[in-house]
Order: structure tokens, then C-alpha cells, then sequence
């Protein structure tokens, strides 16, 4: 029998977000209900960590980067190549790639749908 140690890492990327009105101007993780989660957290070991330095909030792809073990200050490309590669697009060298949202905005400018009613 082998004395290797198993792992599960499980990674809430975005869980704790912001106050949605939507929700009772409650977070995501607030509103939801967790048995599940809460089991993980009684039974298991929990933590926090910084991916660059104390106080920096970073988003998911920094944050990803950094969980995996890479410096995101020396090798951090931006958020297009990583997306690409998501959907299976290959690159090439000098290929550059750029991502985006569109948004919906009223007849003022403002912005009412960040994400375009989730166009596809």
C-alpha cells in the first residue's frame, strides 16, 4: 500500500463577490445554501492565501496562475491567450489576442447588462 497523500482543491472563484441586488443585496455565497461546502470546511482544512502580495486583489486569471504555481509577475500574458486556449484556438508566435465583453447600455450610456444578455 502506497502512503501517498490525496488532495482535493477545490477552488471558489468568485463565490464571495460582490452584493447583487437580485439576491437581497446579498453575496452569492451568502444567499446560497451550502451543506456540502460547510461539511468541507468542518471536516477539512481551509485557508487563505495572496497570489501576489497582501491587500492585492487579483481576478481569476491571475489568481489561477498563481494557485498553479506560476509568477504571474514574470509570465502573465493577459486574459485573451487563456481564453483562446479555452475554446481550443491555437496560436501561433506574434499572433496577439485580445478578450471583451459587450455590454448592453440605455439610450444615457449607461451600462444596464455588463455582459449582453450572456450573447453567445
Amino acid at each position: 500500500m502506497s502512503n501517498t497523500k490525496r488532495a482535493l482543491v477545490v477552488i471558489l472563484d468568485g463565490l464571495g463577490d460582490r452584493p447583487i441586488d437580485a439576491l437581497g443585496g446579498k453575496t452569492p455565497l451568502e444567499f446560497a445554501r451550502t451543506p456540502t461546502l460547510d461539511s468541507i470546511a468542518k471536516e477539512g482544512v481551509t485557508g487563505l492565501m495572496d497570489p501576489l502580495a497582501p491587500g492585492v486583489r487579483v481576478g481569476t486569471d491571475v489568481g489561477h496562475l498563481a494557485l498553479f504555481g506560476y509568477n504571474p509577475m514574470r509570465v502573465y500574458w493577459g486574459r485573451g491567450p487563456i481564453e483562446a486556449a479555452g475554446v481550443g484556438i491555437a496560436l501561433r508566435a506574434g499572433d496577439v489576442v485580445f478578450r471583451a465583453n459587450f455590454a448592453t447600455v440605455d439610450d444615457a450610456g449607461e451600462v444596464v447588462d455588463r455582459r449582453a444578455g450572456r450573447i453567445r
